[in-house]
């Protein structure tokens, strides 16, 4: 377990007692944590109050803000992950509906997956207006990252101009981290922290994986997980006696966009 201050004993001894298996507690550094001293405050505080105007959830939360360039661009760099290669992301107040008859760390290995998910939503608009540009401009300037029989299609319905807003849901992701500690996804979350839309409107964490891993990771490397998972507002569960997950080719129409035809 990870948090911004280090943890009680107290705490660890009750969680710890929760559970059979070992349990292992971090402090995340500052510099991953706490928004950057070269933010502009005066730009950030009119973002916030701008989408706290549209009636935009967690509009004026800077630990939001926080949480998701943590979790775009940190997690898997903390001590504690560097011996991991798999992780499978469970939020609070999450219900299984159905069993999970098969392993999903196993099927990622054994099948060669990068990235997995349970469900596909809209994002809010006013929350990214600019991050379709940034990415239209890091491909520009890095065509090499960009993955032949890709999925970024998925993202947008007019062949790359304007972002469809649509993204993997990463409360319920499952992926490799060597694909997030890769030269691809490195230079894309580099570039996308110097231009400051964490803190300047409210990118999340879902769009910026979902992003990197259509352009840059072939679409065989994904998986359509049947994790019949539930979370406040949405849920999935299958409808068929099927026990094996799909392959994301099988789930979404999407057509590939080779380096070829990247956007403009």
């Amino acid at each position: 377990m990870l948090n911004d201050e280090e943890f009680t004993d107290e705490f660890k001894k009750g969680v710890s007692a929760l559970t059979r298996s070992s349990m292992e507690f971090g402090v995340v550094p500052r510099e991953h944590w706490n928004q950057p001293d070269w933010i502009d405050e005066e730009k950030a505080t009119a973002g916030r109050a701008a989408l706290k105007e549209a009636d935009i959830i967690y509009a004026e939360s800077v630990s939001y803000r926080n949480m998701c360039r943590f979790n775009s661009g940190f997690f898997f760099k903390h001590p504690l992950m560097q011996k991991y290669r798999y992780y499978w992301r469970i939020e609070p107040d999450v219900h299984f509906h159905c069993d999970v008859d098969f392993d999903p760390f196993l099927l990622m290995q054994d099948e060669k997956k990068t990235y997995g998910f349970t469900i596909a939503v809209y994002e809010f608009r006013e929350t990214v207006l600019s991050l379709w540009g940034h990415v239209k401009d890091f491909i520009k300037e890095h065509p090499e990252f960009v993955a032949e029989e890709n999925s970024a299609m998925f993202l947008s319905d007019d062949g790359g101009d304007k972002y469809n807003l649509c993204h993997f849901w990463s409360n319920f992701e499952i992926a490799d981290m060597e694909f997030w500690r890769g030269p691809a996804y490195t230079a894309f979350f580099e570039y996308l922290e110097s231009k400051g839309g964490f803190y300047y409107e409210r990118w999340g964490d879902a769009p910026v994986h979902s992003i990197a891993a259509a352009f840059s990771c072939p679409r065989k490397n994904y998986t359509f997980s049947m994790n019949r998972l539930w979370p406040p507002s949405l849920h999935h569960c299958p409808q068929t006696e099927q026990k094996e997950p799909k392959d994301i080719a099988h789930v979404t129409h999407i057509r590939a966009l080779t380096t070829t035809d990247t956007p403009a």
